[in-house]
């Protein structure tokens, strides 16, 4: 069995007025994500980890801002446009791990139903899927509520 592992990490600013978008849900927040497609920090971060196991680059060479085509992207199609790929080439998810930064919202009652969406996304069982939320403790960028972010680790495998 071969296997691959990636980190991937995402930030948006926030704003007022914006949706907050996490792991394909919105969130109910007062503050959204300020981005080209649809802020979602989550699978962007994970789209990422995918990537980089593979060394396929990044989200922004695949999709970017500078692309009107990805103006508002829905982050769900990106990542299963990347999948699609990972999946003809072979490679399964092994398992993923996340965390997502934010002081607001607490995250605590949505871990398992973003959990569960991920599984979906990802067509793995809810097993293979760890989400965690940390605050800022209101230090930083995170901690004054002016970003969100996440991380992500994942494991790729396949038959050699």
């Amino acid at each position: 069995m071969q296997h691959r592992i990636g980190i991937g990490h995402d930030t948006h600013r926030l704003e007022a007025g914006r949706k907050l978008m996490l792991g394909g849900l919105e969130i109910p927040h007062d503050l959204g994500c300020i981005a080209h497609s649809d802020g979602d920090v989550l699978l962007h971060a994970l789209t990422d980890a995918i990537l980089g196991a593979l060394a396929w680059g990044d989200i922004g060479e695949w999709f970017p801002d500078t692309d009107p085509a990805h103006q508002g992207a829905d982050s769900q199609v990106l990542l299963r446009r990347v999948l699609e790929r990972v999946f003809v080439e072979g490679w399964q998810i092994g398992n993923v791990d996340c965390i997502i930064f934010a002081q607001r919202p607490k995250l605590s009652t949505w871990k398992s139903t973003i959990r569960e969406r991920l599984a979906e996304i990802l067509d793995v069982p809810v097993l293979q899927v760890s989400v965690k939320a940390k605050t800022g403790e209101h230090v930083g960028p995170i901690g004054r509520q002016e970003a969100i972010s996440a991380e992500v680790i994942v494991l790729l495998q396949r038959d050699e």
